[in-house]
């Protein structure tokens, strides 16, 4: 065999050999129960994984209300770690964690994985979002664990709609109800041709001295 086929051999099995190992890291213990969205922040400490972490606002741009924390936490480990907090570094927003029970910590269990954001998941709430988060920006996020510590990532700003709407704030903008036109025909204020207010005596005695 020719030294250049040799060479196009050894080139064909090392690319053989990549996909086959890409193709074994994307059939981990993970991968069939992320849900991978695009555009989502991941990183690891000691025994908890963070993925798919994003920071979902409003669906409209510089809308009032709450934001979100999404993310998917994974416990490696033996034993159950609670989420103690979460912060925005740069920012003096609270973010309140609400277990999906609606009471008590947030629990990673050992060996299992704990869903921020979505129905009936646990919760991680951004109140004053539009000091804490910009769609389209990139907001470093903090985990505190029990145990692990903190963990620090960037967190894209996305808003509520697409792949996130089911993941955003449950607290949405309502468009407001019409209201009525003041002065228009049978509402309060309405002109006419005659008048409604009520004669007093005095009223009636002063016209009768002036018409005398």
């Amino acid at each position: 065999m020719s030294r250049s086929l040799r060479h196009g051999a050894l080139a064909a099995t090392a690319i053989v050999f990549s996909i086959a190992s890409l193709a074994a890291c994307g059939a981990g213990n993970d991968a069939a129960t992320l849900k991978v969205r695009p555009d989502s922040a991941a990183t690891r400490s000691g025994d908890i994984s963070i993925q798919n972490a994003n920071v979902i606002t409003q669906p409209e741009r510089n809308a009032e209300g709450p934001a979100v924390v999404s993310a998917t936490l994974f416990n490696n480990g033996t034993k159950q770690q609670t989420l103690d907090a979460i912060t925005l570094p740069g920012t003096s927003v609270a973010v309140q964690l609400h277990a999906a029970q609606g009471t008590g910590p947030v629990v990673v269990p050992a060996g299992g994985k704990v869903v921020l954001g979505g129905k009936g998941n646990a919760s991680a709430v951004i109140e004053k979002s539009r000091e804490a988060a910009q769609a389209g920006n990139v907001q470093p996020v903090v985990f505190k664990f029990s145990s692990t510590g903190e963990i620090s990532l960037g967190a894209f700003v996305v808003p509520a709609t697409s792949y996130f709407t089911g993941f955003g704030p449950s607290s949405l903008p309502v468009a407001p109800s019409p209201s009525a036109t003041p002065g228009a025909p049978g509402e309060p204020g309405a002109e006419s041709g005659s008048t409604d207010e009520a004669v007093t005596p005095s009223d009636a005695a002063s016209a009768s001295a002036q018409t005398g």
